[in-house]
């Protein structure tokens, strides 16, 4: 790639590319943070119990599937 190439390039990219205005934030984040922390977690959805039950039920008929597990976590 020759120079000339490089100036090509970067001339695309900057007309491509626009440049960011108000860069800094309009308000602190950190008491929305804070709030969304203290907030009652999600609840966990049914089928997250279900395929942990199939994964326990799995494991206790199927005892040498263990070590591959493991292998794989």
């Amino acid at each position: 790639m020759t120079d000339q190439d490089e100036k090509e390039i970067r001339e695309i990219l900057k007309h491509a590319v626009a440049p960011q205005r108000h860069t800094e934030l309009r308000r602190d984040l950190w008491p929305e943070m804070l709030k969304r922390l203290d907030q009652r977690p999600a609840p966990v959805p049914w089928f997250d119990w279900a395929l942990a039950g199939l994964l326990g039920a799995a494991l206790i008929f199927f005892p040498g599937a263990i070590p591959a597990l493991l292998y794989h976590l």
